[in-house]
């Protein structure tokens, strides 16, 4: 046994009925002890899930304490008189988030607010309302240590930004932050104050939950259709998921391989579906004129390395090599970040998904004619001239024998480019891969044409 492990048995009451040094000296520090309760809340909540669903479950788990929080693989075996074992493995230690007094600035929640809430540097829940969230029906235990999005459907304002996501980045407190609460539907706002470390950096938020007229409930088709799919459609596509996920990383001994691998199945149909209701929520935006998009300076380069990491374990299970950005990586387009990322991740989604394994798909960026040009190209089998015009339509998809897809993405990129004074084409030939080019206007003939004004 190391500090880097811990083993433990539980009782059918969680009670304690052994553990080794270091599950104890955790454990202990938590309030718990050895024939008492499990005090380790987020550890307590991957029991429950184990036992009922009686195969083994793993999860990545922050437990912390005063000196430092910890990143912990733990594993719970239910057995057969409804025992649980637990087995963990340290994987990554840091300054906590709840660290000795002075070292992070005590942060008050903000005034006013009907509950409140807490999170660290990682945006994981360390403190809830529990009255509060146990009447929209969550679990406060099952919440601790997860992503504050586990608790929140996070949305953007009309311009597309977020101002908690604006907040950690410039390390200031925020408000407005416009939400959906997943377990019942609810619309609220979020406010923050910030919580700085010892060299005054970013340690997380102390924030408040505004209900009723204070969230700033938007009116409208827009948000009722929102609020109807998250009902309807994503709070149970988000349980689905995560319980579909649980199951297909139960690991070997309690569970056979091919039910693990339906499990996975369910998983990846649910995340599809989730892919699903997000493109329809843009497109009943697109449709009904209201998308609103920022003008800002986007460079081109960061969002080719942003979109690349995001579809990088893709590209590796598919054996297609994604290739660094070509061309003049420094140029700087006008649009809005976010729905940049959004155009070109759905571009190299696709040239990914079209590409022969061994392929490789390449970005090019260039500037001319006071337009920046990024262009996505893959070695795929290409698209005969009297489709390229029918691929930007809705519901319909450039070849029906690749699995997945909702006919919707290249819609909606085209017509996001076209929200930010831009255009989206495609050159391909039957054999010889497609290209697609995304245009927007380049920041230099803004400021030439500012300077002439």
């Amino acid at each position: 046994m190391t500090r880097g492990s811990f083993h433990a048995l539980l009782d059918a009451d969680d009670r304690v009925l052994s553990g080794d040094a270091r599950f104890a000296e955790l454990n202990d520090r938590a309030g718990g002890q050895t024939g008492g309760g499990l005090a380790l809340a987020a550890v307590a909540a991957l029991v429950r899930i184990a036992r009922g669903l009686r195969v083994p479950v793993a999860r990545m788990i922050v437990i912390g304490d005063e000196d430092s929080d910890g990143d912990w693989h733990v594993r719970a075996v239910p057995g057969e008189d409804a025992t649980v074992a637990l087995a963990a493995t340290l994987l990554r230690e840091r300054p906590g988030a709840m660290l000795a007094a002075g070292t992070i600035a005590v942060a008050e929640p903000p005034a006013d607010a009907a509950w409140s809430w807490e999170v660290d540097a990682g945006l994981r829940v360390i403190r809830i309302d529990t009255a509060a969230i146990a009447r929209h029906g969550i679990d406060p235990v099952a919440v601790l240590g997860q992503p504050l999005t586990a608790l929140f459907v996070l949305e953007a304002r009309s311009d597309g930004a977020m101002p908690l996501l604006e907040a950690m980045s410039n390390v200031r407190d925020f408000a407005g932050q416009a939400a959906v609460v997943r377990a019942s539907g609810a619309r609220v706002a979020l406010a923050g104050r910030v919580r700085h470390d010892a060299a005054g950096g970013f340690a997380g938020f102390v924030g408040g939950v505004y209900t009723g007229v204070a969230a700033g409930v938007r009116d409208g088709l827009t948000g009722a259709f929102n609020a109807r799919l998250h009902r309807v459609l994503r709070a149970p596509l988000d349980t689905i998921i995560t319980q579909a996920e649980s199951i297909s990383g139960a690991g070997e001994g309690g569970l056979e391989a091919h039910y693990r691998d339906y499990a996975a199945d369910i998983a990846s149909a649910g995340r599809h579906l989730l892919g699903l209701v997000d493109d329809l929520v843009d497109m009943e935006a697109i449709e009904r004129g209201d998308l609103a998009v920022a003008h800002d300076r986007v460079e081109l380069a960061a969002v080719a390395r942003e979109g690349t990491a995001l579809l990088a374990a893709r590209a590796a299970e598919r054996g297609v090599t994604i290739a660094p950005l070509a061309g003049d990586a420094a140029v700087t387009a006008i649009g809005d970040y976010r729905r940049t990322l959004q155009i070109v991740v759905n571009l190299l989604g696709n040239a990914v998904e079209y590409s022969p394994a061994g392929g490789v798909v390449r970005l090019r960026a260039r500037q001319r004619d006071g337009q920046v040009r990024l262009q996505v190209c893959d070695q795929g089998r290409g698209i005969a001239i009297h489709e390229q015009a029918r691929i930007f339509e809705k519901f319909v998809r450039g070849d029906d024998s690749v699995p997945g897809g909702s006919g919707l993405g290249l819609y909606i990129a085209r017509r996001l480019a076209q929200a930010m004074s831009g255009t989206l084409t495609v050159e391909s030939e039957i054999g010889q891969g497609a290209c697609f080019t995304l245009a927007l206007p380049a920041a230099s003939a803004q400021a030439a044409g500012e300077q002439d004004q």
